[in-house]
């Protein structure tokens, strides 16, 4: 019964959201029916948040190799060129490639986008908590990070973000609007790494599943809204 009243609540916010576990059955089944793949030869990277609220959102983690972690905080690819290219030394032979993306947002009972109770707390707490730090930072107006090495991807988190500022402090719902954001920041990364290290595979082909991740009560499924699944073939681009 509570399950059914979140997927009321998320599909107010995110109407094309599913149920994430389902939605892994889903698209292992696609990647072994649609596009042959094996899937007992597929490793598996993320860039999802570094927080620990997303490792059981999906049962990706419990079929698949790896994961090779190239998320950090907000989810962003904070690995870069060199991790793309670890990871795709790190292949089995005659295998495939997986990379599932994208940030992740809280949302209560209530309707509450950007918070969500955790495990053993009675106090709803941020989610993303570096995606709603960064968004109380940029609605001041005067606020510019400053990259520093104590705290540097959150600083690179915003200065991500900076150039959306208006964007995000203009739309209707700024915690939905700020995810959003950077969905498309993280999407756009992981496409220009994996151009800029194609040479670096010993396979042709690469999937990613992208989207975001929607967090709900603790003992609850997490929802999964997906906005890209692509089997790309390294040789075309």
């Amino acid at each position: 019964m509570l399950q059914r009243k979140f997927d009321e609540v998320v599909k107010g916010y995110f109407p094309n959201a599913k149920d994430a576990k389902d939605t892994s059955i889903h698209y292992l089944g696609k990647m072994q029916i649609e596009h042959d793949l094996d899937i007992s030869k597929v490793l598996m990277a993320t860039s999802v948040c570094s927080d620990d609220i997303n490792v059981p959102s999906t049962t990706f983690f419990n079929v698949l190799f790896g994961p090779f972690i190239m998320g950090g905080l907000g989810g962003l690819p904070f690995v870069g060129q060199t991790g793309m290219t670890a990871f795709a030394h790190h292949i089995p032979d005659e295998g495939s490639a997986f990379i599932f993306y994208g940030p992740h947002i809280g949302i209560t009972l209530d309707g509450d986008l950007g918070k969500m109770y955790r495990p053993r707390q009675e106090e709803t707490g941020n989610s993303c908590g570096a995606l709603m730090l960064a968004l109380s930072r940029l609605q001041d107006g005067d606020y510019t990070p400053v990259i520093k090495d104590e705290d540097y991807q959150q600083m690179k988190l915003e200065e991500s973000l900076l150039p959306y500022r208006d964007r995000i402090l203009n739309s209707k719902n700024q915690a939905q609007e700020i995810t959003e954001v950077t969905y498309e920041i993280i999407h756009a990364r992981i496409h220009e790494h994996l151009k800029s290290c194609k040479n670096e595979f010993h396979v042709d082909r690469v999937t990613l599943l992208g989207g975001i991740i929607i967090n709900t009560d603790y003992g609850l499924d997490d929802y999964f809204d997906a906005r890209n699944f692509e089997v790309i073939d390294l040789r075309s681009i």
